[in-house]
């Protein structure tokens, strides 16, 4: 199916709050080795300043759901962008340690909230057939803000002793460039749907070219009873109801098992990983490029074939490669072998990290749960996802520094999460590929 350039644009804002997300989420790799020697942290108050945005990332995501439901999804992604430059204007100027604290959580408010609410609106406005491609853009953005980060904590590691302030501070031109966007983008016609406004959705399905809105919108009414629907509110409907049980084994599931693999623990301290290996300090800024790069090229290849190899074949596959990865960073840090085939294995990590993960978890989690619970199961994955990586990213630190071998323990604990993922995703794990959103609730018993 072509994708026209309407759906292509909606696409694309909405996917700017990934960039942002992905940016807010590596930057502090440039800039935490600076913050603890300038506020003088122990290894566990770095971990807790490292883990402050992820534990806004909780809020955000538990929080995000509700008003998503309630108020629409366009009106929270406007409120997100707002959010992401209040984050980085107080970072890049605060004077002390708490203020800095509170601001990252701020930021962390808006990414968790922004891996709800802008895979569900990509996802509800994309037509089946392309479904898996489009939101896969918003994983795209994450690694390209990924990428962009990383470059920009090279670019400006000379500036002298404020140069963290620059690296955190940048953030400011895409944040104003999403909110000035999504002014122009329409509301999800989903939401319009479960809002009785059935003309307004049929309009935006005939702009994003979806094949049969009609049927689309005869669907959405017969999965919803009258008693569900209230006019101009959210449905009442219990995500824990009972019935809701197998999306909900999915998406946790799924989401624990994404961090479990040490993704976030990679992105997060990458330059003290490879001065750890025996890397200078400005080829250990360098290396992380090297990682986004090819976090970028392997998603970009994930995204173009979700939608035909599916979802189930390409976490299969990257669950055996980012295992073997695993291991061999794992016993290079234990054998004291040359630390530089580090960046090897941990690009081999990424590119099937990119590849499978990276390309499928915020797909998967947005298509799985129905109409009226989907910003509700949508923030349960979400939830479950960044609760995960606040105790890792929290925990990393202190682990690899408890011990002379805390680095080669910790990668085999990855490993082994790696190994567990791939028995749930082969036996247990359905796959959606091809399905419209409403299709796979019939598939999964819910009706």
């Amino acid at each position: 199916m072509k994708i026209n350039s309407f759906l292509l644009r909606c696409t694309l804002i909405a996917a700017l709050g990934g960039f942002l997300f992905g940016f807010e989420t590596a930057v502090i790799s440039g800039a935490e080795k600076t913050i603890q020697q300038l506020w003088s942290l122990s290894d566990f108050l770095l971990g807790f300043t490292v883990a402050a945005s992820l534990i806004g990332t909780v809020i955000g995501s538990m929080i995000a759901g509700r008003p998503a439901q309630r108020y629409g999804r366009k009106k929270v992604l406007m409120a997100i962008a707002l959010m992401y430059l209040v984050s980085a204007i107080g970072c890049s100027l605060t004077p002390t340690w708490i203020l800095f604290i509170i601001f990252r959580m701020v930021g962390g408010i808006a990414v968790g909230a922004s891996s709800v609410v802008g895979p569900m609106y990509i996802s509800e406005i994309s037509p089946a057939a392309v479904r898996g491609r489009l939101t896969g853009m918003f994983q795209l953005n994450i690694v390209i803000g990924i990428l962009v980060a990383f470059l920009t904590n090279f670019a400006f590691l000379h500036i002298g002793a404020g140069s963290w302030r620059w690296m955190v501070g940048i953030m400011v031109i895409p944040a104003g460039l999403f909110a000035l966007l999504l002014r122009i983008i329409p509301e999800s016609p989903r939401w319009l749907i479960l809002n009785d406004r059935d003309e307004e959705a049929a309009r935006i399905f005939v702009r994003t070219g979806e094949p049969d809105g009609k049927a689309v919108i005869n669907e959405e009414h017969a999965l919803l009873s009258g008693e569900e629907k209230l006019i101009h509110h959210a449905p009442e409907e219990k995500l824990f109801s009972g019935k809701y049980r197998k999306p909900i084994l999915y998406a946790v599931l799924l989401a624990m098992f994404n961090q479990l693999s040490g993704i976030n623990a990679i992105l997060y301290y990458a330059p003290r990983i490879f001065e750890m290996a025996g890397f200078s300090k400005q080829a250990s800024f360098l290396q992380p490029v090297y990682i986004g790069g090819a976090n970028l090229i392997f998603t970009l290849l994930g995204m173009s074939i979700i939608d035909k190899v599916g979802r189930k074949t390409l976490l299969i596959t990257g669950a055996i490669g980012t295992m073997i990865f695993l291991l061999l960073t794992a016993f290079t840090f234990n054998t004291g072998t040359s630390g530089h085939f580090v960046i090897v294995y941990l690009v081999g990590f990424i590119a099937f990290f990119g590849l499978s993960q990276g390309a499928v978890i915020w797909v998967f989690i947005s298509e799985i749960f129905p109409n009226s619970v989907r910003s509700q199961g949508s923030s349960l994955g979400s939830f479950t996802h960044w609760i995960m990586a606040a105790i890792i990213a929290w925990t990393f630190p202190i682990i690899v520094n408890a011990s002379p071998n805390g680095g080669f323990y910790s990668f085999i604990f990855f490993s082994c999460m790696v190994f567990v993922s791939l028995i749930f995703i082969w036996r247990v794990m359905p796959e959606t590929k091809g399905r419209t959103l409403e299709q796979i609730q019939k598939d999964l018993g819910i009706v």
